[in-house]
């Protein structure tokens, strides 16, 4: 003003900045010399839950860039009635709307205004939205799968520092790991071709990749995250056998195992590019004696049960043959006093979840407990509730491929009838963990990256939606990679934070954190 340039001053929320929000102030710069922008702060945003949308220094920043906007202000004031006393702004725009609003705040702004000399002018308004019916339909049209993530980004148990923290305790805890080797085998292959002699697709192998797969992953994955694992198997006495177990040991595993007259079972998958063409089995079952049996479960016990015990035990039961039902199930029930934490999955039409018996946590998917309890039509909590009832285990983490997985957890009651459609879901709590990453390179080994995961999240403490939580997260990088590698704890973390971010999941330190200056000038 008293360089004769006449400023004109707008203020509202401006929570997403849509075409009328343009052409308000672009009308706005036209009627003087400089223009200011009022913004009102997070905590003065009265418009209902989850309002604002967008932080202040987000608001303001995306108002700065205009080239329309000379300066903005974030207000710590309910109104613009003190600003405008201090800055006594030539000419107040406000909205079309206000010029018939007998709003009691609009109309203490305007005799301010007028009263230090400036005038009130309203923008032509031809062009009107409103931020709220903007973001009310962007919330209908969310998928609802990212709804629920950004939900469960609220709840304190899943915040990044509390996931962050359950990570750093997983290090240091002594797991121990029972179940078969497996071998996958990847074999990259240059584009199919159709043979000369008949209708038949070729393919020319250019690359082979091997991977410690079966059990040994999973000893794998513990190591990569901090935990000190001891894996208990069957190995070949031969180079091939002591080989294996030199690569794990190399990765932070301890291996001890009996002997197996069998080679390692390998499983070949043939690959153009990403595709997967074909699959070859390479199996020949293990077949243990009564003597061997009672061998290997000797050890196994020798092993959980040194040291003072184990903060968690794994039993994976890939359908080899290591596991008949009667030795599984003894192996369940003379490990389970010597881990504090003990789960269990498995994989393959000859595995035996149903022997899986007084575990902490089971994590079979869907097709797998369905298939294990012969129930394909009933609905998925009356399936699970049958399985905890009959293995007399405590939770189970159930997967439904892209679709995620759900976490079933018994209720404290345990007389709860059936309800009327037969499910027993009064009896089970559930919680919905959607897949954060829904199209898969390669789900080889997500299951094992799950199981894991969610138990030392639990030998760790932490809660079982934390565990499911993790677990989904460590599925959600391995299915993005070709082949089974070791999840560490910083892919973990990486993750967390993507999933968080993504969804715009503003705590008040962070924000406290970016708060930009009070007085932001447009570049």
């Amino acid at each position: 003003a008293a360089e004769g340039r006449r400023l004109v001053q707008c203020h509202g929320c401006f929570d997403i900045v849509h075409p009328g929000h343009i052409r308000h102030l672009r009308q706005a710069r036209s009627l003087g010399d400089c223009l200011l922008v009022s913004i009102t702060t997070d905590s003065g945003v009265g418009k209902g839950a989850g309002r604002p949308l967008i932080p202040e220094e987000l608001r303001a920043e995306n108002l700065a860039s205009l080239d329309c906007v000379d300066f903005v202000f974030v207000s710590p004031h309910p109104t613009a009635v003190q600003l405008l006393s201090d800055t006594r702004p030539d000419i107040y725009v406000k909205g079309k709307e206000y010029e018939t609003n007998n709003d009691p705040r609009f109309k203490a702004e305007r005799e301010v205004v007028e009263a230090a000399g400036g005038r009130v002018v309203f923008s032509s308004g031809d062009v009107v939205f409103s931020s709220s019916a903007l973001i009310a339909a962007m919330e209908r049209s969310v998928d609802p799968f990212q709804q629920r993530l950004g939900q469960l980004s609220q709840d304190p148990r899943l915040t990044g520092p509390s996931l962050y923290a359950t990570i750093a305790a997983m290090r240091g805890r002594r797991v121990v790991v029972i179940g078969e080797p497996i071998i996958d085998t990847y074999i990259l292959c240059d584009r199919p071709d159709v043979a000369g002699e008949s209708p038949m697709m070729t393919l020319r192998p250019l690359e082979a990749r091997h991977y410690d797969g079966g059990a040994a992953v999973i000893a794998r994955h513990a190591a990569a995250l901090g935990a000190h694992p001891v894996l208990v198997t069957a190995l070949p006495e031969s180079e091939d056998g002591r080989a294996f177990a030199r690569r794990l040991e190399s990765e932070g595993v301890e291996v001890r195992s009996i002997q197996s007259p069998r080679p390692v079972p390998e499983k070949q998958r043939f690959l153009v590019g990403s595709q997967k063409l074909m699959k070859l089995d390479l199996l020949d079952r293990f077949v243990l004696d009564q003597t061997q049996q009672d061998r290997f479960l000797a050890l196994a016990m020798q092993t959980a049960a040194s040291e003072g015990g184990c903060d968690a035990a794994i039993v994976a039961d890939f359908g080899l043959g290591l596991f008949s039902p009667q030795l599984l199930a003894r192996t369940c029930t003379q490990i389970r006093p010597h881990a504090r934490v003990m789960s269990g999955d498995v994989s393959g039409k000859r595995s035996s979840l149903r022997a899986m018996r007084n575990l902490d946590l089971l994590c079979p998917s869907e097709s797998e407990l369905r298939d294990a309890m012969q129930l394909h039509e009933e609905s998925l909590p009356l399936v699970t509730w049958r399985l905890l009832e009959e293995t007399r285990a405590k939770a189970a983490l159930v997967t439904m491929g892209a679709d995620g997985l759900i976490a079933f957890d018994r209720l404290p009651q345990t007389n709860a009838s059936a309800s009327e459609d037969g499910s027993y879901a009064p009896r089970l709590s559930s919680e919905h963990i959607p897949a954060m990453c829904p199209i898969a390179m390669d789900p080889l080994g997500c299951g094992d990256t799950l199981l894991a995961a969610a138990t030392l999240a639990l030998a760790a403490e932490a809660p079982l939606i934390t565990a499911a939580f993790l677990g989904a997260c460590a599925a959600s990088v391995q299915v993005q990679r070709l082949g089974n590698t070791a999840i560490t704890a910083a892919d973990l973390r990486q993750m967390i934070a993507r999933v968080h971010s993504a969804h715009l999941t503003w705590s008040p330190e962070a924000i406290e954190a970016r708060r930009a200056p009070a007085m932001a000038r447009a570049s």
